[in-house]
């Protein structure tokens, strides 16, 4: 493995679900009307309430860079040339909520600087709360990021815009391309699936060598010399740490036959193993990044509290993972600190006895950041 950056590597910011709804656009500066339409809580504000009773006061209104916190210092000491998330909410103040559909997320279209205050370059859209405000939110949502500059992958007015890739360009002239896939198994509503004519999330129907085939002739229509390829899959439970076999399998094909270079996974509240094949890298789960669910009991063994915030460097010659470096970070208040000795030190425990089955290990350094070493083929 190579631990270190040639100079000309892309760097990148790969993190999980930003949830930037319900209690967190409650304190941003213009937040939605709070009613839920939720089993148990009928007011999003309900959830500011548990988090201040749990941490401590919350400011209110927080302005848009409130609840990135010291993650805004980390961005910028490592100066990755681009910026990707997973945006679980949407971006709308419709309010009829898609039906029978038990939890729904929206942030305020005002409320959209509190990406760009992190220089956000790319939003995620394929996955299970992109539509929760219907087909006129998730138009909304489009037009709101688009507006602010941001790019979108995995969702669209139809079936050809939500499988696009977005087109991220670096300086020097090499680009990043980011697809978008949703799974089934992360709870996203079959009916989502965007068509010919009609709005939608980039959904994937099964994890098998068609759809690998299907996804490697988007690549080839897309791609060109020293362009960099992320698939970025929202798949798998909330909670728990195994892989399911098929996901590694489909993972390895999207690289083997695909061309894909980073497999960017996400869905669970908490993080899961790395794996790094034919020298790509593969998350399996990136975790929270940003969420409300402060006070929420149950899954406290998980320590959802705990993040990462992921700078891989690749090769934009051969696609390659020269380095991965991670900052841990913790949240608390609604807002996101780096995360102190005895936290790093957990989390380098648990990706390190999570990897040893894919071949990696993680340590940590007197500045409590972790760093990947793996196995080279």
């Amino acid at each position: 493995m190579n631990t270190k950056d040639s100079g000309r590597d892309i760097r990148l910011f790969l993190c999980g679900d930003v949830m930037t709804g319900r209690g967190v656009d409650q304190i941003l500066p213009h937040p939605n009307t709070p009613e839920l339409y939720e089993s148990y809580v009928r007011d999003a504000r309900t959830y500011v309430e548990l988090a201040e009773r749990t941490n401590g006061a919350i400011p209110q209104p927080a302005d848009f860079g409130y609840i990135w916190g010291e993650a805004l210092g980390e961005l910028e000491r490592a100066a990755p040339h681009l910026r990707i998330v997973n945006l679980e909410t949407a971006v709308t103040d419709e309010a009829e909520p898609w039906p029978r559909k038990g939890i729904h997320y929206r942030m305020h279209p005002a409320n959209t600087p509190c990406l760009t205050a992190a220089g956000i370059d790319c939003c995620v859209l394929a996955n299970n709360h992109a539509m929760d405000w219907g087909r006129a939110g998730l138009e909304q949502t489009l037009a709101a990021l688009h507006a602010a500059g941001i790019a979108t992958s995995g969702a669209g007015r139809n079936l050809e815009e939500a499988a696009a890739p977005a087109v991220l360009t670096v300086p020097g002239g090499s680009r990043v391309l980011v697809f978008a896939f949703g799974h089934g198994s992360s709870g996203i509503p079959p009916d989502w699936h965007a068509g010919r004519d009609r709005s939608g999330v980039n959904l994937l129907e099964d994890l098998s060598d068609r759809a690998v085939a299907r996804i490697a002739a988007s690549i080839r229509n897309a791609k060109t010399a020293q362009d960099i390829v992320v698939a970025s899959i929202h798949w798998g439970a909330n909670w728990g740490y195994e892989v399911p076999a098929e996901h590694r399998r489909f993972a390895h094909q999207l690289i083997e036959a695909a061309g894909v270079d980073v497999v960017h996974g996400h869905s669970s509240h908490h993080v899961k193993a790395i794996e790094v094949y034919g020298n790509r890298l593969i998350l399996y789960g990136c975790g929270d990044l940003i969420n409300d669910y402060e006070g929420i009991s149950g899954e406290e063994g998980y320590r959802a509290d705990l993040a990462l915030m992921y700078f891989p460097s690749i090769n934009p010659a051969s696609g390659e993972l020269m380095r991965l470096m991670m900052s841990p970070t913790r949240t608390a208040r609604l807002c996101i600190s780096r995360a102190n000795a005895r936290a790093a030190h957990w989390l380098q425990r648990l990706l390190s006895r999570e990897g040893a089955p894919f071949g990696t290990t993680v340590s940590v350094d007197q500045a409590h950041r972790l760093s990947l070493s793996w196995r080279s083929p």
